[in-house]
């Protein structure tokens, strides 16, 4: 090979070098890192409320215990009760002063509530008079719960007469009574066989909600079947719409 030949020869394999060596030294750009997802946020620490209504009961009567939970998923509430829903309520007959206790559990931790329901004594059942009967005691202390027109609602002058009821009852815890739920003539005998029952119902649970224990009262609803008064005037058929009160046998 001439010596011309191979000057060119080396010429060019140099800035063929020269070239690759600058080519690879072209800054690379970064890869971009790989993206990491947040971490999810921590459960939601669970709060509970109880209460009970009444909070003060005689011996033998019955509270309603209520609840409400967030961000729960058991509930339990001690003593006697057990597990319950996240939310509800429930009666209970306790024997003696007691405190429930709520604990409610959820993803979060757990969250407790507290309410004491005290029992007293009780009012002692007093004993008939020689010239009374129980039947005689129960008719002179024993008062209806009237309704207004085509409603079951307790209002302020039946509440009155509930509270006295509630007051013999507890003084006799021996006896039991019957609610009867009537209705005045107007509107269709099944209308008024469902509303005298809501209306006697609404008594026993306002009597319940004053310490009464539903063990001791039925309902039943006669509608408009049997009036007190046969007149077609307001003032007879206010007589008719009540919840009546008689002594079970």
């Amino acid at each position: 090979m001439q010596a011309g030949t191979i000057r060119k020869f080396t010429l060019f394999l140099g800035v063929a070098t020269f070239f690759a060596f600058v080519g690879g030294c072209k800054k690379q750009v970064a890869s971009t890192p790989p993206t990491h997802a947040a971490p999810a946020p921590a459960a939601a620490q669970p709060t509970v409320t109880l209460s009970a209504s009444p909070a003060t009961i005689d011996s033998g009567g019955s509270t309603t215990l209520t609840w409400t939970s967030t961000d729960a998923t058991d509930a339990d509430i001690e003593p006697g009760v057990g597990k319950v829903a996240v939310q509800g309520s429930t009666p209970v007959n306790p024997t003696s002063s007691t405190t429930f206790t709520i604990t409610a559990t959820g993803p979060g931790g757990t969250a407790t509530a507290t309410t004491r329901v005290t029992v007293s004594a009780g009012a002692p059942g007093v004993a008939p008079s020689s010239n009374q009967s129980m039947s005689e005691l129960f008719e002179q202390n024993v008062k209806d719960a009237y309704f207004d027109f085509n409603k079951a609602d307790i209002r302020p002058d039946a509440r009155d007469a509930l509270s006295r009821d509630a007051q013999f009852l507890r003084s006799y815890p021996q006896v039991r009574v019957t609610i009867e739920g009537h209705c005045d003539e107007r509107g269709s005998t099944e209308y008024n066989i469902g509303l005298g029952e809501r209306r006697a119902q609404a008594a026993k649970n306002y009597l319940i909600s004053l310490g009464i224990g539903a063990n001791r009262m039925d309902t039943v609803s006669w509608g408009k079947e049997r009036p007190f008064c046969t007149e077609h005037t307001e003032e007879c058929w206010q007589q008719n719409r009540r919840g009546h009160f008689v002594a079970a046998q």
